[in-house]
């Protein structure tokens, strides 16, 4: 039994999130090989071939890939499926567009977002916001599956030392045509891999306040900035920032909630975390269910204290 991990990366190295995937992959048992689809990929290649726990990398090196396109990246995971018993996936915007693909072309079913590995055929994951953890058992000959990379521990990245081999990459679709991308840079960390997350809500009342109110707390704490459903609905935060079952799903040290109620899309997405603060002037917040600190203070008053005091 060989389990293949599509990796995530930036063609000159290997995204975090490849690293939770792999320990996934491990715990299902047999080699693990990371196929790296890119365009002057060999940094990344290189990369991956140094994680702790990978047997063998293959790497694909087409412009085909240069822009990551699905339906691209998922041509060339089927031309090499049949090798192996499970192909694994970041749970992550790249990899949910690409896994479906891959299971639809396979006519298997996939198995979404596992946060356990039970045995090599029978995965955990979460449904109904969290709330319920169902285990699913496939009878499939290949199991594709989505990790949802919170649940996980990062494999080492240095320490191994896997063979490279280069792959024949599958020719690029001729009915796709890349135009542009246009790319959010920021000094912050990201949002789905920082140690310390500050998230406003719709308590805050404004984008101006929310600017105000979060952002310098943000600052102090080095952390990434992150905001409720709610919030992101109202225009007081961009939609790239937004926590929760529609939006990203964070398990950083450090959560600090800030005017944010708790509703259950909002808590499916943070509530890993392994320190939750919240700050909401109204103590019957469900948010207060899953916190482990909690202030029952008006924002705009507590928040600058706790911003003076740091």
């Amino acid at each position: 039994m060989t389990v293949l991990v599509v990796a995530e990366h930036e063609h000159h190295s290997i995204k975090g999130a490849t690293l939770n995937t792999v320990t996934a992959a491990a715990a299902c048992g047999g080699e693990v090989h990371v196929l790296v689809a890119g365009s002057d990929a060999g940094g990344a290649a290189g990369a991956a071939s140094r994680i702790a726990g990978v047997s063998k990398v293959l790497h694909a090196d087409s412009p085909a890939f240069a822009h990551g396109l699905a339906e691209n990246i998922a041509d060339q995971v089927l031309a090499i499926a049949g090798n192996y018993s499970h192909i694994l996936f970041p749970a992550t915007a790249s990899g949910k567009n690409i896994a479906p693909r891959v299971a639809a072309r396979l006519d298997v079913a996939q198995i979404s977002e596992i946060t356990h590995v039970v045995s090599a055929d029978s995965f955990e994951r979460p449904i109904y916001a969290g709330n319920a953890i169902a285990t699913v058992r496939s009878a499939d000959a290949i199991k594709v599956i989505t990790v949802r990379t919170t649940a996980f521990d990062a494999a080492a990245a240095t320490g191994g030392a896997a063979a490279v081999a280069a792959i024949g990459a599958v020719a690029g679709s001729e009915k796709l045509n890349f135009v542009s991308s246009e790319i959010a840079r920021s000094d912050r960390p990201e949002l789905t891999a920082a140690g310390i997350v500050v998230s406003g809500g719709r308590g805050l009342g404004s984008a101006e306040k929310f600017d105000e109110v979060v952002t310098p707390l943000a600052d102090k704490l080095g952390a990434a900035i992150g905001a409720s459903r709610a919030a992101v609905d109202a225009g007081y935060a961009r939609n790239d920032l937004q926590v929760g079952q529609t939006g990203k799903i964070v398990a950083p040290q450090l959560y600090i909630a800030v005017g944010i109620s708790g509703a259950i899309q909002h808590l499916a997405g943070m509530k890993d975390a392994k320190v939750i603060v919240a700050i909401n002037k109204d103590p019957e917040s469900p948010i207060f269910s899953v916190a482990d600190y909690g202030l029952v203070a008006d924002l705009f008053v507590a928040v600058p204290e706790l911003v003076s005091a740091l």
